[in-house]
């Protein structure tokens, strides 16, 4: 029974690696993994196939018509899920929200702000809770806190409520 040695496999790798990622590329996003693992198996392969380059184009193709499968149904899978997510904001009658676009306005915020949000709005969370949920001192979640509710009135045209001076 042949084996195939390292020396074999890097000559192989190096002459035809480059040309199997090119050729890979055309059905998945990954081609270099398809050709990596095409490699792999060739290595364990006992006994070696009579025609070496030719069995990896297929070992490749293969993997890689795999691999485009396996996009499609994750892409088919996420995009149903997406359809069937709950909304960030659930819309009331007369309450002057559009859902959909408080939801993209959230989802622009950067994470920290979106977080301390979520956590301090619909958690119900305290600062000093968000402080310790987050990482940040609770003075930090304030900030954020803020600075995400400005740009959400600012990006949904929301004035800012007026508050009247204090007397005292």
């Amino acid at each position: 029974m042949q084996v195939m040695g390292p020396e074999q496999l890097g000559r192989l790798m190096d002459d035809h690696a480059a040309a199997l990622v090119l050729y890979a590329r055309q059905w998945c996003a990954s081609p270099e993994d398809v050709v990596q693992e095409a490699f792999v198996k060739l290595a364990a392969q006992c006994p070696l196939p009579a025609e070496v380059v030719p069995w990896l184009y297929r070992v490749v193709r293969n993997a890689a018509l795999s691999a485009l499968r396996a996009e499609r149904r994750r892409r088919h899978h996420e995009a149903r899920a997406a359809a069937t997510a709950p909304a960030w904001f659930v819309p009331s009658e007369g309450d002057g929200l559009d859902a959909e676009a408080a939801t993209r306005a959230l989802q622009t915020l950067p994470l920290e702000q979106r977080e301390v949000l979520v956590a301090r709005l619909w958690g119900g969370l305290t600062f000093e809770q968000v402080s310790d949920l987050t990482g940040l001192s609770a003075s930090a979640a304030h900030r954020h806190y803020h600075a995400g509710l400005a740009a959400l009135r600012e990006r949904l045209r929301v004035p800012c409520p007026n508050h009247s001076p204090t007397r005292g």
